[in-house]
């Protein structure tokens, strides 16, 4: 179920079999959000990097939980797909913009679009652009996407690991400082599924409570990225 809302500008241009080349602008828009290296990529229609409801593969659980793009990466080399790894090159944070080239001149049959990335403070949830069809009439697209949870690791909001399997979420040097600590737990369990992410909770205790994470800087509701697509 793709879950974005579009709105768009087009140029009066002859409509073409097959967008070649396009930028894909990305930003920021939340408060206190960071987005771990993110992973934009044209592929196949066969090609979907998961399925909402599902059970996570292993190589989203990897870029949900801890911002590891690369087992993405070889399954969408192997299939093909035209990729671009970490176009921010490190953390996107709160309020900034990067870019992103694709061109699958020698790919065509590259007609997807998508786009993920890991959201810190959480501890498994992640952007997402589900595979849409790249508009194939030059032009300029906008669309706003939702956060996802990976249903892999319970949302317990603790300072942790970054590793797969293991409790709580990773803690880069700008979130170091301004999160909470000796929190006793917000969730206790695992979805085990895809869905769409509750938002954080956080709690005003910056020294115990339920969450390591500030509610009044870290919570958030749907959507949390601004995606433009420009076709040339």
């Amino acid at each position: 179920m793709k879950r974005v809302i579009l709105t768009l500008t087009l140029a009066v241009a002859p409509i073409s079999l097959q967008a070649a080349e396009f930028d894909v602008e990305i930003h920021n828009p939340t408060r206190g959000l960071y987005y771990t290296p993110l992973l934009v990529t044209a592929h196949p229609p066969a090609v979907s990097l998961f399925e909402a409801g599902d059970v996570a593969s292993s190589e989203l659980q990897a870029m949900a939980e801890g911002g590891d793009i690369a087992p993405l990466v070889t399954v969408l080399d192997s299939a093909g797909a035209t990729t671009v790894a970490n176009p921010a090159a490190g953390l996107l944070a709160p309020g900034a913009t990067t870019m992103a080239t694709i061109d699958t001149n020698n790919a065509t049959a590259n007609t997807q679009l998508s786009i993920v990335a890991m959201l810190l403070p959480t501890n498994d949830g992640f952007l997402a652009l589900n595979s849409l069809t790249v508009p194939t009439q030059p032009g300029t697209y906008t669309y706003n996407l939702n956060a996802y949870d990976a249903g892999t690791e319970a949302n317990d909001e603790l300072r942790g690991s970054g590793t797969p399997g293991q409790a709580g979420m990773p803690v880069p040097p700008p979130l170091d400082p301004v999160l909470g600590t000796n929190g006793i737990g917000a969730a206790s369990a695992a979805e085990g599924y895809v869905h769409i992410h509750r938002g954080n909770l956080g709690d005003t205790d910056t020294t115990g409570g339920n969450s390591d994470i500030v509610s009044t800087l870290h919570r958030w509701l749907n959507p949390v990225t601004r995606v433009t697509v420009t076709v040339k």
